[in-house]
């Protein structure tokens, strides 16, 4: 007679204590965290519009944002791990291609990548009270990206911010994910990083969706990894064929390849 398996008995007690454990981050959250994060954005918003207007828009545009950034994942309990300093150059201008997870892949880009840039940001977000008028000033690029025409005035617009050596952040996404995974690519994304004819670093971050998810704004305490890869030659002239040559599916819209897949979510 065979032996039936051994059932596990459930545990109430560990299920319980993750409970009260899960109110108790959300009430510190709700409470506590988001108004201090709300202060201190403006607070930061603030700042940046003000040390723009005195002069040396690089400084005032980065720094002050890369601390609010630092400060937001620690205020909400988010560890950040960054895996690859090493391979890119402080002095180096680059064109950063990242997954896009959640709203925890801006803050952990800004605040541990270490490396000035300017994000490429959809046109819409300029409205926000404060904070749109501050990216404006910071001399973040805003982008129209839907017509080839949009994304060729923000090529034109883009020159003389990039040209003194500063570095871009793209999401090819668009948007962030619904479930984690990857989404198509844009064409806009590599259009771009082709014009500018610069390095292209693909950064890989893991562990943003389980921070907060894009359908919810109650989140949850998470380990979250950046990954800074190598870059070379050989993956940005991919990059320029996929924006001239690539096919096109859904729009102006394209696959990742194989080789950004595995970059992609770990």
């Amino acid at each position: 007679m065979s032996e039936s398996p051994i059932q596990r008995a459930p545990k109430p007690r560990r299920d319980f204590f993750q409970w009260i454990v899960r109110i108790l981050y959300l009430t510190y959250e709700f409470l506590i965290a988001v108004p201090i994060f709300v202060a201190a954005t403006l607070i930061t918003a603030i700042i940046t519009v003000f040390g723009t207007l005195l002069g040396k828009r690089d400084f005032w545009g980065y720094w002050p944002a890369s601390l609010w950034s630092r400060f937001t994942c620690h205020l909400f309990l988010m560890r950040v791990k960054v895996v690859g300093r090493e391979n890119i150059d402080p002095k180096q201008s680059y064109v950063f291609v990242a997954n896009h997870q959640g709203a925890y892949d801006i803050w952990t880009i800004y605040g541990f990548l270490g490396h000035n840039f300017k994000w490429l940001m959809k046109k819409p977000l300029e409205k926000i009270f404060l904070v749109g008028p501050a990216c404006k000033m910071a001399g973040h690029i805003m982008v129209d990206d839907s017509s080839i025409a949009g994304i060729k005035e923000t090529i034109a617009e883009s020159e003389e911010t990039l040209k003194g050596g500063m570095s871009l952040v793209i999401f090819p996404e668009g948007s962030r994910s619904w479930n984690g995974e990857m989404i198509d690519f844009k064409r806009g994304a590599f259009m771009l990083a082709s014009e500018f004819k610069l390095p292209v670093v693909p950064l890989t971050i893991d562990g943003s969706f389980k921070a907060m998810p894009r359908y919810t704004y109650c989140m949850t305490p998470a380990k979250i990894t950046l990954t800074i890869h190598k870059h070379d030659l050989a993956r940005r002239e991919r990059l320029q064929h996929q924006a001239t040559h690539g096919p096109v599916p859904r729009g102006n819209r394209v696959r990742p390849s194989e080789e950004v897949r595995r970059v992609g979510p770990v």
